[in-house]
Formats: structure tokens, C-alpha cells, sequence
């Protein structure tokens, strides 16, 4: 088993003790030194005082382990908004944001997420004024993510 399945194992169970999910665990060396990165999610936005506390958790848990025995960075982190939706929870934390999707033909749909189920996604849109809706099969998704709003203003 790879070193970053093994420090995901062993965390885990901390990190949704204390109500967040682990993403993804990651290790580098750059020159003689390990960095190990913990990505760490919420189904809301996550506080500097929340990561805080799951960077203790989570170094508490290291520093004990026969894992590391050289010393090692750890760096927790949570993921930006470039990350896939993926998950069901990945929906969920971003209803009422402005979703883009590609899909599986390459043509592209973007639009506001009012709601999904375990098969579709509901998108609207607002062009000039006009609301057009989008019902998006999670079967003809290739990719989606969060579009960044600098001045988001309510429209749905």
C-alpha cells in the first residue's frame, strides 16, 4: 500500500470524528524533507479555527505513527474551487452557485444549481433577463465545476 494510503487510513477516522471528510492525502520530498498534504473538506465552507483544529487532530495522529519516522510538513488544506463535483456532498455545497458542465459530446452548459437528485442536476440560467432552465443527466457529465461570481447578486 502507497505511504498516502496509509496516512489517509490511519486519519480518517479523526478527521470525520471531528465532521469533515478527507479528500485526498498527498506527499512530496522535496530535497531531504517529506511535505505531506492533507486535503480536508466540510459540507460547508470550512474556518481557519475548523482547520486548525483538524490540523491538530491530524498532527497529533502523525507525530505517534510508525509512518513517518523522518520529519515531514503537514500542511492541511481544504479544496479550491476548481475542484470536480464529483460526490453527492459536492452538489449539495454548492447549491445556489453558478455550475459549469461539461459534457460527455464536449458542448458545454453553464448555469445557476437550484437542485439535484440521484440522477440529474437543474441549472438555470440567466441570459439578458430571460431564465432558461437546464436538466442535466449525471450520466452525460464529463466535468463540472464551481464558476468563480466576483459581485454575485441573488437572481434565483
Amino acid at each position: 500500500m502507497a505511504l498516502k494510503d496509509s496516512i489517509a487510513d490511519l486519519i480518517r477516522p479523526a478527521v470525520e470524528n471531528a465532521g469533515f471528510f478527507l479528500e485526498d492525502v498527498f506527499t512530496s520530498n522535496p530535497g531531504n524533507h517529506r511535505i505531506v498534504t492533507c486535503m480536508v473538506d466540510g459540507l460547508k465552507p470550512l474556518s481557519l479555527d475548523e482547520v486548525t483544529i483538524v490540523s491538530r487532530e491530524i498532527s497529533a495522529i502523525l507525530d505517534d505513527s510508525p509512518l513517518l519516522t523522518e520529519a515531514f510538513t503537514l500542511e492541511v488544506t481544504s479544496p479550491g474551487i476548481e475542484r470536480p463535483l464529483t460526490l453527492p456532498r459536492h452538489w449539495t455545497k454548492n447549491i445556489t452557485r453558478i455550475i459549469k458542465v461539461t459534457l460527455n459530446d464536449d458542448s458545454e452548459v453553464s448555469g445557476r444549481l437550484t437542485e439535484f437528485d440521484d440522477n440529474r442536476a437543474i441549472l438555470i440560467e440567466n441570459i439578458k433577463g430571460r431564465m432558461k432552465t437546464h436538466e442535466v443527466a449525471f450520466a452525460d457529465i464529463k466535468k463540472a465545476t464551481v464558476e468563480i461570481e466576483f459581485n454575485r447578486k441573488d437572481e434565483i
